[in-house]
Order: C-alpha cells, then structure tokens, then sequence
C-alpha cells in the first residue's frame, strides 16, 4: 500500500472519529436569542418536574419510568427541576428516552448541591458531560424574597450573577439560567450580565403577549417562560367557568398561553408548564387534596385569580390525564425542531 494512500486512509478514519465524537458533544450554546443544540435551534417543549407521594412532603422518582412514558405521550421533551437530581440513574433514564433537563440549584439547601455552600459546582463539574443536561438554571423566583438576603434584592443578583460566572468557567458548554419572577428589572439586567438565558415564571392570565415584546425591549438574550399555566380547581365561579374542580378552565388557559408562546417564537425559546402532575403537599394535609395555597405575585392566575396550588398537574396524583393534558400533547407535537 502506497504512503499517500495510507495517508488518505488514515485521515479518513480521524475524520470519521472526529465527527463521531462531535456529536456525541451534547453542546449547548446561544446565538442571539436562540438557544442551540448541536449547532441546531432548540425549542423548550417543557414541563415542571416535582413528584411527590401522596403522604409526603419529599421529591421521589418510583413513578419516573411512567411518568416519562407519558411525557413523551404529550410531546415533551424537556424536563424542568427545582432542585438537583443526585440520583445519575435517573438522569440516565431520562437521556435514553430523549428529554432534556434544566437543573435547578437552591440558595439555602442545608449544604446540599446548593448556592450557599458552592456545592452546586461540584454537581456541574459530576455532571457537565451527562447528555441530559440543557441548562443550569440559579434560584426560582428569589426576587419576590428579598427577606432571604438582608432585605435587599441587590445582594441575592450579585450572589446569582458570580454564581453564573463560576459555572461557566466550569462547564462551557451548557447556559446558565435563572427563574425569575415576572419581567426583570433593570437592577436585575445589570447586575446579572453573565446570564445567557433568562427563565421567568408569568402567570398573566391566559395571554402572556405583551411580556414578549417588553422582553424584545430591553435585551438580546434569549428567554423562556420557566412557568406558566393554569390550575384545574376554581375558588369561585367567574368568566363561565364553574366554582370547585375545573380541567376545562385549566385547558382553555393552557391553549391560550401555548398559542401566545409559540406565536412569538422570534423572541421566545419555549416554556416548561407549571406542572406534571398534581402535589397534595403543598396547601394542606399531604394525605389530601385542598384547594387553595401561597404563591407569590399570583393574581394573574386564570380564571379566578387564585393559585390553588395542589391542582395544577396537567395529570393527576394517579398519573390520569386531565383534560389539558391533549390540548398540550396537541400543541407540542406541532412545534418542530428547525
């Protein structure tokens, strides 16, 4: 065999492995307002991820391989967690069926993979080449607790802003991102420069449209809506929808809200439903499911202004599908990928 031929051969098998190993990268980057998988826009098909037993108050994964079936059912294919996932068995499952996972990291987590401690980089540095990972997400909705730091909100966007900076010197190739409550700020845009996407939890009634182009006003970064959508139970009977258990007020709302989001897809990289499934430990007795509940700035909450907080899976504590559960799968399955 002749030298340029074993040349040529040898290139072509560095070539043939480079390749290989390039997509095997799972890189995560943004360009403009767009966030990039592989070098291809993503869009976030998503859904808010905490299952909790009924009779508990602690996050476990014992439904995780239904749950999963029928997220892909719905068309989901990104999964998002307020706290980090330790088990690597489940971040595992989830690559192999396809989803994507926004990691959130806590401030105060009693040294557990959180922001206080500087733990949360020992779980980007553990896993910052798993092929789940999408993004690394800082803090959800702490700029309605400015009582966690010192009265003054200031201090949690520094925290959050060198947070951001430390990741990415630690892993670059997935964003960082934070929760924010509502549209930020300008105190908050400037002192957070080193975030790459912004996440915002919006509960406008069913139309989140104006928040796009507020967005578009003030910054070229990509965003998403890290919560949104309706609860299934009305506190009292208002706009045609009747008082106590309502999936069709949950429905309507959720229709709406995904139609503003994917018609603004310019600005909008996607939106992760506020929730899976039902949590009947957050308002009341966990044996049960009471209606009512806290959530901050919650006025907007179609259709009755009022977050009933254990009702708002788009399935149920049984994994039975409500109603909004098609108007979702619909939707989703009609946003492709570019």
């Amino acid at each position: 065999m002749s030298k340029s031929i074993v040349y040529s051969f040898s290139f072509l098998l560095l070539l043939v492995f480079s390749c290989k190993v390039e997509s095997n990268l799972n890189q995560v980057s943004v360009n403009g307002r767009t966030i990039l998988l592989n070098d291809s826009p993503y869009v976030i098909k998503g859904i808010c991820y905490h299952p909790v037993p009924i009779g508990s108050d602690l996050r476990d994964f014992e439904n995780l391989s239904e749950d999963l079936t029928l997220m892909k059912e719905a068309g989901i294919n990104t999964i998002r967690v307020y706290e980090p996932i330790k088990e690597e068995a489940v971040l595992d499952q989830m690559a192999a069926e396809g989803f994507k996972v926004i990691i959130g990291f806590g401030y105060n987590q009693d040294g557990v993979y959180d922001i206080l401690s500087g733990s949360y980089l020992e779980y980007v540095e553990k896993y910052k080449s798993h092929e789940a990972i999408l993004m690394w997400e800082l803090g959800n909705e702490y700029n309605y607790h400015p009582q966690w730091f010192s009265d003054d909100i200031a201090n949690w966007y520094s925290i959050l802003n060198t947070s951001a900076k430390l990741i990415q010197e630690a892993d670059s190739t997935h964003p960082v991102t934070t929760a924010h409550g509502e549209l930020p700020d300008a105190l908050a845009l400037s002192m957070c420069s080193t975030i790459d996407v912004w996440g915002m939890n919006v509960y406008r009634w069913d139309n989140p449209e104006k928040i796009f182009k507020e967005w578009a006003a003030i910054s070229n970064k990509p965003m998403y809506l890290s919560e949104a959508g309706g609860d299934s139970f009305m506190t009292s009977t208002k706009n045609g929808y009747e008082v106590g258990v309502n999936e069709r007020a949950q429905s309507d709302a959720n229709s709406n809200i995904l139609e503003s989001v994917f018609n603004n897809s310019d600005i909008c990289s996607g939106v992760a439903m506020f929730s899976f499934t039902d949590g009947w430990w957050k308002a009341g007795n966990n044996t049960t499911q009471d209606a009512g509940g806290i959530a901050p700035n919650s006025t907007g909450v179609p259709y009755d202004g009022t977050p009933n907080e254990e009702y708002w899976g788009i399935v149920d504590i049984d994994r039975n599908k409500k109603k909004t559960f098609d108007v979702i799968s619909k939707k989703y399955k009609s946003i492709t990928q570019e």
